[in-house]
Order: C-alpha cells, then sequence, then structure tokens
C-alpha cells in the first residue's frame, strides 16, 4: 500500500505569518512537501509563483472566488443570478492556478438566500449549479484540470451552505456526469452531518478527488481529543488505495500527536508534530 500523502492548508495553519508566500516556506520547513488555500487572490501572483519555485512545494488546491464575503457570500457556483459572476470568478480562479500548476479548483456552491423558502429555493439553486458546473468541466477540461463540490455541514459551520450532504453532492455529480468534476470530502463536515465514514468512504471513493481532516467537534488537529479515530481512519483509507492528498485544514492546538497514532504513522506524525511545535511556538 502507498503511504498517504498529506499537505498543508495554509489559510488555517501558520497563520502569524501574513503572506501566504511566507507560509508555503513555513509548510517546508514543517516536512510538508504541499500545500492547499482557500482564496489566494488579494496576494500578488508573481510574489506566489517565485515562493512556489524556491519552495519547490506543490499547490494541490485553491477554491473559488467566494464573491463578496462582507455581503455573506460563500461561494457563486449555486446562486441563481449570477451566473456571469461565477464565470468571471471561474477564470480568475483558472488563472491562478494555471500560473500555480495547481489541478484542482474547489467550485464553491454558496449560501441560500436569508430568510428563503429553502424547499422551493433548492430546486433553482440545484439546477443553477448542475448548469454551473457543466460548464467549469469545459473549462477545466482544457487546462487539464478538476473541479471538486464540498458539501460543508449546516449544523454547525455554515447553517444556510446550499451543499450539506455527501449523498445530494454524489446525485448532483451525476446529474453534471463530467469525469473531471469529483468530490471534494472534508471528514469534519462529513462526521458532522451524516457519521457513517467507514461506508461513505467505501461507497463514495471512486469519486472522491480531494480529502480534507480535522478533529470533531473542535475542528482540530487529528491527534487532539475528539470524536474521531483517526488511526482507523488512515488504516482504512489505504486499504481502500486512496491515492491523493489529504488536506490538513484545522486549527492546530500546538500538541504533539498521542503515542497510539505516532506509533503506527511515525513519518507522517513527525510532520504533524512539526506543525503543533511551530504552532505553539508562534503563540509563546
Amino acid at each position: 500500500m502507498a503511504p498517504l500523502k498529506f499537505c498543508a492548508n495554509i489559510s488555517w495553519l501558520f497563520t502569524e505569518l501574513p503572506d501566504f508566500s511566507q507560509r508555503m516556506f513555513a509548510a517546508v520547513s514543517a516536512g510538508f512537501t504541499a500545500v492547499e488555500a482557500a482564496w489566494l487572490y488579494d496576494s500578488d501572483l508573481q510574489e506566489l509563483q517565485r515562493a512556489r519555485e524556491a519552495s519547490g512545494v506543490e499547490l494541490v488546491l485553491i477554491n473559488s472566488p467566494p464573491g463578496d464575503l462582507t455581503a455573506g457570500d460563500l461561494g457563486l457556483a449555486a446562486v441563481p443570478g449570477r451566473e456571469a459572476e461565477f464565470r468571471k470568478g471561474l477564470d480568475v480562479s483558472v488563472k491562478y492556478a494555471r500560473a500555480l500548476d495547481c489541478k484542482r479548483i474547489h467550485l464553491m456552491a454558496g449560501r441560500f438566500p436569508e430568510g428563503a423558502d429553502r424547499t422551493v429555493a433548492a430546486k433553482e439553486m440545484e439546477a443553477v449549479f448542475v448548469q454551473n458546473l457543466k460548464y467549469a468541466a469545459d473549462i477545466l477540461s482544457k487546462e487539464g484540470m478538476t473541479g471538486l463540490i464540498e458539501p460543508i455541514n449546516s449544523r454547525i459551520s455554515e447553517p444556510r451552505y446550499f451543499l450539506d450532504s455527501p449523498h445530494h453532492a454524489a446525485a448532483i455529480l451525476e446529474q453534471v456526469g463530467r469525469p473531471n468534476i469529483q468530490l471534494q470530502m472534508d471528514i469534519f463536515h462529513w462526521q458532522i452531518m451524516d457519521g457513517n465514514l467507514t461506508q461513505n468512504l467505501r461507497r463514495y471513493l471512486p469519486i472522491i478527488g480531494h480529502i480534507q481532516v480535522a478533529q470533531v467537534p473542535g475542528r482540530n488537529d487529528p491527534g487532539s481529543a475528539g470524536e474521531l479515530n483517526f488511526s482507523y481512519l488512515w488504516d482504512t483509507l489505504e486499504q481502500l488505495g486512496y491515492h491523493g492528498y489529504i488536506g490538513c485544514e484545522y486549527k492546530p492546538l500546538g500538541e504533539a500527536s498521542p503515542d497510539w497514532l505516532r506509533a503506527k504513522h511515525s513519518t507522517r506524525i513527525i510532520t504533524l508534530e512539526r506543525v503543533h511545535l511551530q504552532a505553539s511556538r508562534s503563540r509563546v
């Protein structure tokens, strides 16, 4: 079995450093060979290029532009009436991804309108989402890129997010029917919404293009106390033959990982411990 591959989410880790370019170097110093990020679009693209090339780090994933965060946007792919904005945002994300040699873009669905009747709004939003994803599939195919859709939990993190279920996401992907639009599995969100992680992994692995991890309920590092047994999950992913990256998208506590995880996975724990130690030092 091939060892699992981890990447640092530099929107969540190394946040004591103000620039994404600096966080790339910090990730390499912590033992990572790859990173992912949410929105890099306020950063100078040439500076990011220089940092990526100088550090030797691989950029695995970026998000599509969220829209206007101050106005309550969190993605536009499923928002009726804003298809043109979604397409412009897609062009921007493709520009950044191409320049940074990034092959995956998370196409964020967006939120239900405030006060909307969700039963009514959901039908229109799903139709818009499917149409936008088909459009994105054609654009990304020309670039050799993959689009991803991610269910985000609506119980704790994002009560109005349109896409909150792995089953709904899988049904949408079936409607889209394009191999370069895949499922992004965030174990934190899936545990909160649906649990049943083992069976969901087995069921949906063929359409999963990326995985992210955090402990539940605090969204902290995988070695911290919580609901999830990550040693078991690592073993399960290896046994199922998952070959993609696992994004470390969590709030580090600055703690070393416990012995039960270190014993079987010393290589990945060395990396995670360096992250925790660096995070701990930054808080001193």
